[in-house]
């Protein structure tokens, strides 16, 4: 049996799971601090890489937290130890989003942990926001996604024909009223970076994807309306999307970081199978519109739109350097919509 004590090297392995996570517009806004007392990784939000105009709730950054979290029960398992994690444990405060202990490899019953078997996944997983082929996925793996989900307290509706139309046309609506608000623009456009830039955080302008030539796909356009000389070539995209909608049936605090971990391991799932993914997060971002992306036999809480199929591989994009010499971590991995690097 391995020894309780964490050292270094753990320590940089959940770090370097928990960063690869995706994030809205890759702001990695979490930061992890180490209670060795108690062999715990606490995680609290960063304030400093927020979307006051997209995520005013800050719903889409307890999304891309609890995505980490996730990330970091794979590792703690992998590594042989079993994670046991409280969502908001403290209420006196509030800005502590969840504690993972590091307990032994097995619990009271003498039982390994049953976290799934996903780790090799997460150095994979990157958002493709290029067109992809229009092959179907495969029933079974697309019932593994739906597992995933629930696994973690949340669901995935599976649009037929119409409820797909409806959720193009819904993130397309949402899409055009980002690009006739100028602040909404400014606020997309401030997480683009210049190939080679210092900064871990943001989406490197060579990981942007193309247009759907034929106006299909609304996948988000994070420039704005630049000169069309400036503007990556249009490409056509599949002709039949495949569309997830994670939702949740309440709309705490707890639902969203509950949510995190169910879009991760989907994410992971469908990455083990070869699946591509991006997310459409932009009708997430209209309360209005939020609310009519769910199905309308179903009373729930929308909170992100997973478009999947087969394609390319994902642009990776950067994350922040970890330093197991301090007590506070910063990080994050691949950039997106939403909980998306």
């Amino acid at each position: 049996m391995r020894t309780q004590v964490l050292d270094a090297a753990d320590l940089e392995t959940l770090l370097a799971a928990a960063v690869a996570a995706p994030s809205i517009h890759n702001t990695q806004p979490w930061r992890f601090r180490l209670d060795p007392d108690n062999r715990a990784l606490e995680v609290r939000p960063a304030p400093e890489r927020s979307l006051p105009l997209a995520d005013p709730l800050r719903r889409a950054q307890y999304l891309s937290v609890g995505a980490a979290v996730f990330n970091l029960r794979l590792a703690a398992a992998r590594m042989g130890r079993q994670p046991r994690v409280r969502l908001l444990p403290d209420p006196a405060d509030p800005a502590l989003l969840a504690v993972v202990h590091l307990a032994g490899p097995f619990d009271e019953d003498g039982r390994r942990a049953p976290e799934p078997d996903l780790y090799d996944a997460i150095a994979r997983r990157h958002t493709s926001r290029m067109p992809f082929t229009g092959r179907p996925v495969p029933e079974p793996v697309v019932a593994e996604m739906s597992a995933a989900a629930h696994a973690e307290g949340a669901r995935l509706y599976l649009p037929d024909i119409a409820g797909t139309r409806r959720l193009l046309r819904l993130t397309a609506a949402a899409e055009a009223r980002n690009h006739v608000n100028p602040l909404r623009t400014a606020e997309s456009r401030a997480w683009i970076t210049a190939p080679g830039a210092a900064t871990p955080y943001g989406i490197p302008a060579t990981a942007l994807g193309p247009r759907d030539a034929a106006g299909r796909v609304p996948m988000r356009d994070f420039t704005g309306p630049l000169p069309p000389a400036l503007r990556l070539p249009a490409l056509r995209f599949e002709r039949h999307t495949h569309f997830a909608l994670l939702w949740t049936t309440h709309d705490r605090r707890e639902n969203w970081l509950r949510a995190g971990q169910a879009l991760q391991r989907v994410l992971l799932t469908a990455t083990a199978h070869g699946v591509r993914t991006s997310l459409l997060h932009q009708a997430m971002e209209w309360p209005d519109l939020r609310a009519a992306s769910g199905p309308a036999w179903r009373r729930c809480h929308p909170q992100v739109v997973i478009r999947f199929g087969y394609g390319p591989d994902g642009a990776r994009t950067p994350r922040t350097p970890r330093a197991p010499g301090s007590a506070a971590y910063g990080a994050g991995q691949d950039g997106a919509d939403t909980p998306d690097a």
